[in-house]
C-alpha cells in the first residue's frame, strides 16, 4: 500500500489539482443575461428586487459578500404619515392585503431584554412591508404580575389597531403567555387568536434574512411614530456579528415579517357627494 503523505493535516496532492474553476454570473459586465431564454432581463430585475443586492451578488453574480459587512441603514426606510384606512384597506394610495401583530416577549423589567410588540401591514402586489407601529413594553419593578400586565398592554395595542390575531414567540418566558393572554382577553370580554411560534435559528440570521432584502430594495416603510422608538437606534448599532447589545425590536420586526398574516379587506365604501335631480314637476 503506498504511503500517504500529510502536510499541515492536508493531503500532499490537493484535491482537483489541475482543474479550472468555471464561474458564469447570471449577467455579464455589459448586463447581458447568461441564459436569456430562462432568465430574461425582467425576471432578473424581479429576482434582484426580491432577494436584495447582497444575496443577488453572492448567489447570482458569484461575488461573495461576507455577512459581517451587512448593515441596516435607517435612512433606507421610507417614512410615511398616513394611517390605515379601514374603509378602503389603504395606507395612502397603497392597498394593503395583509396584517400581522408579533410579540417577542421578555419580563418587561427595565434591566431585562426588550419585550417588543410590532404591527405590520403588507402590500403583496408590490411586495412592500409597512412597519405601522412598535410597542416597547416596560413594567415597574413593583409590578407583581409583569406578564399579565404586559398582556393587558398588548390587548390595548391590538384593539387600537383593530386586530384579533397575534403571534407570540414562545421561547423561554413566552411559553406561558398564550394562556395568560387568553385569560386576560376573557376578562375583557374579547376573543383573540394566539399563534405560537418557537424560533431556534440564529437571531442575527433571522434579522438579516427578513429585513435586509426589503430594506435595501426600497420596499420597507415605517410610520413616523416608529422613528420615535428605540428601533432606529437598534438599526444604527446593529451588526450581524460582534457586540450588538440591543436588537429585540429588530428581532420582533423580523418575526412579524415572517409571521402568518391576516387577510385585509376594505370594510366599507367611500362616501361620494350625491346631486339630486330637482328638475321635475309635481
Amino acid at each position: 500500500m503506498p504511503n500517504i503523505v500529510y502536510e499541515n493535516f492536508a493531503f500532499s496532492t490537493p484535491f482537483l489539482q489541475g482543474y479550472q474553476k468555471l464561474k458564469i454570473p447570471i449577467v455579464d459586465a455589459a448586463g447581458n443575461p447568461a441564459w436569456p431564454e430562462k432568465f430574461p432581463p425582467p425576471a432578473i430585475a424581479q429576482l434582484r428586487e426580491v432577494v436584495g443586492p447582497r444575496h443577488f451578488a453572492a448567489q447570482m453574480m458569484l461575488e461573495y459578500i461576507a455577512p459581517d459587512r451587512a448593515r441596516l441603514d435607517p435612512d433606507a426606510l421610507d417614512i410615511y404619515d398616513a394611517e390605515f384606512d379601514l374603509r378602503t384597506a389603504k395606507i395612502g394610495d397603497a392597498l394593503m392585503t395583509g396584517a400581522a401583530i408579533y410579540w417577542d416577549p421578555s419580563s418587561g423589567r427595565k434591566k431585562s431584554d426588550g419585550s417588543v410588540c410590532v404591527m405590520i401591514y403588507r402590500d403583496d402586489k408590490n411586495r412592500h412591508i409597512y412597519i405601522h407601529d412598535v410597542l416597547y413594553l416596560v413594567v415597574g419593578d413593583e409590578e407583581l404580575h409583569p406578564l399579565a400586565r404586559q398582556c393587558e398592554m398588548v390587548l390595548e395595542f391590538m384593539a387600537h389597531h383593530h386586530m384579533r390575531r397575534i403571534t407570540i414567540e414562545t421561547n423561554g418566558i413566552g411559553n406561558a403567555l398564550p394562556e395568560i393572554m387568553r385569560d386576560a382577553a376573557m376578562r375583557r370580554g374579547v376573543s383573540v387568536v394566539v399563534n405560537k411560534i418557537a424560533n431556534h435559528a440564529n437571531k442575527a440570521d433571522r434579522i438579516l434574512n427578513a429585513i435586509e432584502p426589503v430594506l435595501t430594495t426600497g420596499r420597507l416603510h415605517a410610520h413616523r411614530r416608529v422613528t420615535q422608538t428605540p428601533l432606529i437606534a437598534e438599526m444604527i448599532g446593529w451588526m450581524p456579528v460582534g457586540a450588538t447589545t440591543h436588537d429585540d425590536g429588530l428581532d420582533a420586526v423580523a418575526g412579524a415579517i415572517c409571521a402568518e398574516f391576516t387577510a385585509v379587506h376594505a370594510c366599507g365604501f367611500i362616501s361620494r357627494p350625491i346631486q339630486a335631480n330637482t328638475k321635475f314637476k309635481l
